[in-house]
């Protein structure tokens, strides 16, 4: 199936647009890169509808981790294969450094009054919170309390685990490594801790295929963040999230409009679709469970938080010191834990 940006760029190769006048100057879409999984499937459920609805927008949703889009961005050299970044905090940083992002427009979000100070920036703006715990099946195993859990009986048998290529992966691997006395920049505890019982764990996957591990049973235990777990929970899956004893992770994430985007005006009006209070309303609840920034949007009891202000109390990470370290890490990651 072709999207209409590889329709475009071939008759652009063909000397021009003028095969598909109507597509070429077709206003009414936007590429758009979102976290494979939970996030997608929120999008495709909530968000695409939305923007249909409010500004006749189509959205083409591109499944990415951050680390891949700042590659495939990157790769494109000048012709970004979509319009709009998802990023965590880390990834972010990667791409203002890397002058990736074009510079953000406030004004242009018409809900900016019902955000909190700070939401919005010269580079993107921010559309959630996301917390990282640990997901656990509570008709397999007992309640977990802390992170060197996962490493012990019954826990690690049943332990699904993953690498640094994801934001929640990354900070639960650090978590686990200061559990065993390392720190934000030294995870090599977490990595001897590992080794030792690597030939117990029940499964080393990549992120996108830890919720399926999940679902078929092949691990019943791993970290991840609160919406995988919704989503999992909503398709019937025994599994219910912990906030570890020493504190729950908590980070924003941010959207961006890639530098020679396409189609940037259509890019502002599907971040103002994201953190506007009735999709905010819908993604808040279950099976999405997401965290929204729009002020209106009342937070249930079933999310980890009860409003924003918690964010101070959660776990935060220095990206700008783990940005630099990461990539060793996902290297050593593959190399050594691999099974």
């Amino acid at each position: 199936m072709f999207s209409r940006r590889s329709l475009l760029a071939g008759a652009t190769a063909l000397g021009g647009t003028s095969l598909l006048p109507s597509l070429a100057h077709a206003k009414g879409i936007v590429t758009a890169a979102t976290y494979p999984g939970s996030w997608e499937e929120a999008y495709r459920a909530v968000v695409a509808p939305a923007l249909k609805k409010a500004y006749d927008v189509d959205l083409e949703l591109q499944p990415l981790f951050a680390v891949d889009q700042i590659a495939k961005v990157r790769a494109a050299r000048g012709a970004p294969p979509f319009d709009a970044f998802v990023l965590d905090p880390g990834p972010r940083i990667t791409g203002i450094e890397g002058g990736l992002f074009e510079k953000f427009d406030g004004k242009k979000i018409s809900n900016a009054p019902n955000l909190p100070a700070g939401m919005i920036d010269q580079w993107g703006i921010c559309v959630g919170a996301q917390v990282v715990g640990i997901g656990y099946n509570p008709k397999k195993l007992p309640k977990p309390t802390g992170w060197k859990d996962l490493l012990s009986d019954p826990w690690v048998s049943r332990l699904g685990i993953t690498g640094f290529q994801t934001t929640f992966g990354t900070v639960s691997l650090i978590e686990i490594a200061k559990a065993f006395g390392g720190s934000e920049t030294n995870v090599e505890p977490a990595f001897v801790e590992l080794k030792k019982v690597l030939p117990k764990i029940a499964a080393v996957g990549n992120p996108a295929a830890m919720p399926g591990l999940l679902q078929q049973g092949q691990c019943d235990i791993t970290y991840t963040n609160i919406q995988t777990v919704a989503i999992l929970k909503s398709r019937g899956v025994d599994i219910e999230f912990v906030k570890p004893a020493s504190g729950a992770v908590a980070f924003f994430t941010t959207m961006h409009i890639a530098k020679g985007a396409a189609e940037a005006d259509n890019a502002y009006k599907y971040f103002d679709t994201v953190v506007s209070k009735a999709v905010g309303d819908a993604l808040v609840q279950p099976p999405h469970n997401f965290i929204p920034v729009n002020k209106q949007v009342v937070l249930p009891p079933s999310l980890p938080m009860t409003s924003l202000d918690e964010m101070s109390t959660y776990i935060q990470h220095d990206w700008s010191k783990i940005n630099p370290l990461r990539a060793g890490w996902i290297e050593k990651f593959n190399k050594e834990m691999a099974k």
